[in-house]
C-alpha cells in the first residue's frame, strides 16, 4: 500500500505544471549593471552607468516564452566618472531628471534564439518618452549560490537613438545612438 501511495504521490507531481520561479535583481550585492556607452565625436567611447536601479523577473527555464522582466533606474544616478559631464547629462540637454527622475523597462514578449540567446522586447520609458526596444540577450547561467539561495543571470545589449527619447542636442553623427548594456543577477524570492 505504501508503494501504491508514494507511486501515485510521484505520478501527481510529475504532472503538475512547471511554475516559474520569481527573483529580485541583486543590486545590494552589485550583481547586477545597467551601463552604456556612446561615441565620442567619433573619437573615442565615453562610459557610463546607473548607479541606483531595482527591479524583478519572473522565469522558468522550460518556459522562456513566459519570462517577464521590470526594471526602474534612478536617472539621476548616472556617473560617467566626470561630475560636470554628470550634471550636464542630468539637465535638460539630455536625460531632463527634474522632470523624469524615473527610466523604465518593462518587457512584453520573447523571442528565443539559438542556444541560451533570445531576443527581449518591452516598453521603454526614458525622458517621458515610451519606445518599443529589442535587446539582444543570453542566460549567463543559473543555480544554487553558497549562502543557500538559488540565483540566474541573464545579460544583453540595445542600441537606442536619442532623438527616439527626445533628447534632441546634436553631438555629431558619431553621438547619435548609445549602446545600451545590462547585467542582472536575480536571487530567487
Amino acid at each position: 500500500m505504501k508503494k501504491l501511495l508514494l507511486a501515485a504521490s510521484v505520478a501527481a507531481m510529475m504532472t503538475l505544471p512547471a511554475q516559474a520561479a520569481d527573483y529580485v535583481i541583486d543590486t545590494q550585492g552589485a550583481h547586477a549593471f545597467v551601463q552604456f556607452k556612446i561615441s565620442h565625436l567619433g573619437y573615442s567611447w565615453l562610459y557610463g552607468r546607473f548607479n541606483t536601479f531595482s527591479g524583478d523577473f519572473s522565469y522558468d527555464a522550460d518556459k522562456l516564452t513566459d519570462a517577464k522582466i521590470q526594471l526602474t533606474i534612478d536617472t539621476a544616478s548616472v556617473d560617467s566618472n566626470h561630475a560636470e559631464r554628470d550634471k550636464h547629462l542630468r539637465s535638460g540637454d539630455f536625460l531632463n531628471v527634474s522632470k523624469h527622475p524615473k527610466a523604465t523597462f518593462v518587457s512584453t514578449k520573447i523571442v528565443p534564439k539559438a542556444g541560451e540567446t533570445f531576443d527581449l522586447h518591452g516598453n521603454l520609458t526614458l525622458n517621458g518618452v515610451t519606445k518599443e526596444v529589442v535587446i539582444a540577450a543570453e542566460k549567463l547561467g543559473e543555480g544554487k549560490d553558497p549562502w543557500g539561495g538559488y540565483r540566474a543571470g541573464f545579460a544583453g545589449t540595445t542600441t537606442l537613438t536619442l532623438k527616439d527619447f527626445a533628447i534632441n542636442t546634436d553631438l555629431g553623427p558619431a553621438s547619435a545612438t548609445v549602446q545600451l548594456d545590462l547585467t542582472v543577477e536575480g536571487i530567487r524570492k
